[in-house]
């Protein structure tokens, strides 16, 4: 039956249809705001996934270049692997669905957005999201919801809901919000020092707008949401969780209070051991076999309920550590010789390090997606290798946990990054974590705010980060405590993970990934005041003493760069027919040059002086010849009739005999010889541009 929805959202008509397309699918939507339209198919398997102790939730965002009229490069002409941007946007799609699901599901569910059209005013990113929800809540498959999404700009100390193209690129902020109709689901932002206050009333009024989606999409589900099918439960056997927590409860609250993490690991290893062989000897090998799921389970159980009992009732930590006291914290710079910059940051057992690399503009990303943006200056790359968790896996490059980390690391600093007028610099970050046991996204921010000073580029202000999580009563959500610094266990077995970037005076980046149904006003404001109070101690106690501002000169394995503008229909002069001029600049004084359209030039080089010689000759080549000029050339051909003599830059005049001397001369070879340097006066442009020069008159005009 096809059906369409719609209603007004932020003044642009949100429209969703039902009933026409993917029939088969548990449940479909299709979404159109403004000329955008998203295609979201929602699927389940009929039976669950075997040997597994988590919920298979799969969300693909999938850009289509013929939804802005692009045909894909390369060979094969079609779409390749998924873009970081789609990617981020999966991830973003993923994280306010998962925590309604019952979690005790375990079929395969799959969403699928299918960007069909995008009209750059309106993202295709909050539609897939409230399409996600919309063909979810309509299914037969267990969810909680509904959920929705807008994006959120701040401009002129006004909140924007759903920005247009032109104003995002005027906005301090770039938030994009998801929730339920009470509470807050996902936060992921990038920010020019919005404060607290800012922030909080952005993710308020937005949360008005998201509450009308909700309701809106409420309205479909109660016309025309099919039944909830019935799934087996995967639920923790009760019987065998009192059995194992009577007889190893409080020798599991002594194991997890062990501050160093490879020690605790080591005692849980050897608790679980212990279980598994008191459980054989209880009731036999083939009741053990039989159990052996089930008693992984009530483990996890076990030492989950353990950690979050000792926070929530006791105030403490597994660590030793207060509510709200940080891990030992160091950091240090300039540790890699011949890279152009890097950082060392270690919090507890977490370890990164950042180096910089500066390089010609022309180095900079080019992007192959559905922006309007075509290239990025700034690119900030996070590796998670196995060995910092001490595991031997070899690496398989970048998974989407390696680019979120890395776009959130990224999205902190790019607000205190120098223009590329001040700074005309492709910048590279990588962050390699070199030990992990939690917030190592947060440890990448300030070791590579490190490394970007090491290398000496003007930043406005340091960055740090830092992350809090939630415990709350699962009997009583009110009743909560909000920790600052998470470690690995804590984020683990914790109800949330809320990462916030910034300087000493405004948050620049924030990603928010929880597990319960949502957080409420409060819970956020905490979380905001305490990593605020943990960025300032960060930046003052840790970092400034070690580089509290960026060098005054880059390294010298950099190269150096000089920045010249010439008149843009000079570039074909400079460049030459083939590039035969350029590239003879470039072999004479061994640089590296990028020619922007406007006529900026960017002159590389490793070597100052040569970077100067080839600046020289581009001034030459590009020199305007006026009339009444007077120039230094040399002969470059002789006639009968007078002299040719070459001004630079490919320019030629004619330098007639009878404007060689005062005197009369009966051949020019009496009086210049080819390679002549001889000094000239323009007194001629005719129409076609031909020069003409004299000499004489020099004679006439010194007297």
């Amino acid at each position: 039956m096809f059906k369409t929805y719609s209603m007004d959202l932020a003044g642009r008509t949100l429209t969703i249809e039902t009933g026409k397309m993917a029939g088969l699918a548990n449940g479909s939507v299709l979404v159109k705001y403004g000329e955008t339209t998203v295609l979201v198919n929602a699927t389940a398997s009929k039976e669950p996934k075997d040997g597994i102790d988590f919920f298979p939730l799969s969300v693909e965002y999938s850009e289509r270049l013929y939804a802005v009229g692009k045909i894909p490069g390369g060979y094969t002409k079609r779409e390749g692997k998924p873009s970081d941007k789609a990617i981020l946007t999966s991830r973003a799609i993923d994280r306010p669905l998962r925590p309604l699901f019952p979690k005790d599901l375990r079929n395969d569910v799959v969403v699928d957005c299918l960007v069909l059209s995008v009209e750059q005013d309106c993202s295709p990113e909050v539609c897939a999201m409230i399409g996600a929800s919309a063909a979810l809540s309509i299914s037969d498959i267990p969810f909680g919801g509904p959920t929705a999404a807008v994006s959120v700009g701040f401009i002129d100390g006004q909140v924007i809901i759903n920005p247009t193209e032109a104003q995002r690129e005027v906005s301090r902020l770039n938030l994009t919000l998801a929730g339920t109709a009470d509470k807050i689901a996902m936060i992921e932002a990038g920010a020019y020092e919005l404060t607290n206050e800012e922030m909080l009333t952005a993710i308020k009024t937005a949360h008005v707008e998201i509450k009308k989606v909700c309701e809106f999409i409420q309205t479909m589900k109660d016309e025309i949401g099919k039944p909830k099918f019935e799934y087996k439960s995967f639920a923790v056997n009760e019987e065998i969780y009192d059995v194992i927590a009577a007889e190893f409860g409080e020798r599991m609250k002594q194991d997890v209070q062990t501050p160093d993490k490879p020690e605790r690991d080591a005692k849980i290893d050897a608790l679980t051991e212990d279980v598994k062989a008191w459980y054989v000897e209880k009731f036999g090998e083939e009741k053990a076999e039989e159990d052996k799921a089930d008693i992984g389970e009530a483990l996890y159980k076990l030492q989950k309920k353990t950690v979050r009992k000792l926070i929530l009732e006791e105030g403490k930590r597994v660590d030793g550590r207060g509510i709200y006291d940080i891990r030992p914290l160091s950091c240090e710079v300039g540790l890699i010789p011949r890279v152009h910059g890097s950082g060392l940051f270690n919090r507890g057992r977490t370890q990164v390090m950042s180096i910089a690399t500066l390089g010609m503009k022309s180095e900079e990303q080019m992007l192959d997606g559905l922006d309007s943006e075509e290239s990025k200056r700034y690119m900030h790359q996070y590796n998670f290798p196995g060995y910092s968790v001490g595991e031997a896996k070899a690496s398989r490059g970048p998974g989407r946990r390696e680019i979120g980390h890395g776009a959130l690391a990224e999205k902190a600093l790019v607000p205190v990054l120098p223009s590329v007028e001040e700074f005309p610099y492709a910048i590279r970050v990588v962050s390699e974590i070199l030990s992990s046991n939690g917030s190592t996204s947060q440890g990448s921010i300030c070791a590579s705010t490190l490394a970007l000073m090491d290398a000496g580029v003007p930043i406005k202000k340091p960055v740090a980060g830092i992350s809090t999580g939630l415990i709350t009563d699962e009997n009583d959500p009110s009743r909560y405590v909000v920790i600052t610094d998470i470690q690995g266990i804590e984020d683990f077995f914790g109800d949330m993970d809320f990462k916030v970037g910034g300087t000493r005076d405004g948050i620049t980046a924030i990603q928010v990934d929880i597990k319960v149904d949502g957080l409420s006003y409060e819970i956020i404001a905490e979380a905001f005041d305490r990593t605020a109070k943990a960025r300032q101690y960060i930046l003052d106690d840790i970092m400034a003493p070690q580089i509290a501002e960026p060098r005054k000169e880059i390294s010298k394995y950099a190269p150096k760069i000089i920045t010249m503008k010439i008149n843009p229909e000079k570039i074909k002069d400079v460049i030459g027919s083939g590039g035969k001029v350029i590239n003879k600049i470039i072999d004479e004084t061994g640089v590296k040059i990028d020619i922007e359209e406007d006529g900026t030039v960017f002159i590389y080089s490793d070597d100052i002086d040569g970077a100067r010689k080839a600046q020289s000759i581009i001034e030459e080549i590009t020199r305007e010849i006026e009339l009444g000029g007077i120039y230094t050339g040399k002969v470059s051909r002789i006639a009968t009739f007078g002299a040719f003599v070459d001004l630079g830059g490919g320019k030629e005049g004619l330098l007639h005999i009878s404007k060689i001397a005062k005197e009369r001369i009966n051949k020019v070879e009496d009086v210049l010889k080819l390679n002549d340097e001889v000094t000239v006066k323009v007194y001629e442009i005719d129409d076609q541009g031909r020069i003409n020069l004299t000499r004489k008159d020099l004679y006439t005009d010194a007297e």
